[in-house]
């Protein structure tokens, strides 16, 4: 859904050197549609942040944890949704380094 390259912005408007670091918005729209339908507040914690940097040659995925920042807004009936995105990342997560 979204894509900022951190290494572009810290050269264009710090002219600062940095790795390659992006972070990345993920969206399930059907979870994020209940979501929204039982909180309209569940859109500051919209879309699911994911960070993907080079590391020592190498590169790295980190994914906020869904079910942590939903309680943010401490709404009950948000942790479900956030339960089954959660699910969704680790997989995906899994996926990535060959784990299953």
């Amino acid at each position: 859904l979204t894509s900022v390259d951190m290494r572009a912005t810290l050269k264009e408007k710090l002219n600062a050197e940095f790795r390659r670091y992006s972070i990345l918005g993920a969206c399930n729209p059907p979870l994020a549609q209940r979501a929204l339908t039982q909180d309209l507040e569940a859109g500051l914690v919209l879309p699911c942040t994911i960070v993907v940097y080079e590391d020592d040659g190498g590169s790295s995925v980190s994914v906020a944890d869904p079910t942590a920042v939903v309680q943010l807004l401490g709404n009950p009936a948000l942790q479900p949704i956030a339960e089954e995105a959660q699910d969704k990342l680790r997989r995906v997560l899994e996926g990535l380094s060959g784990n299953k």
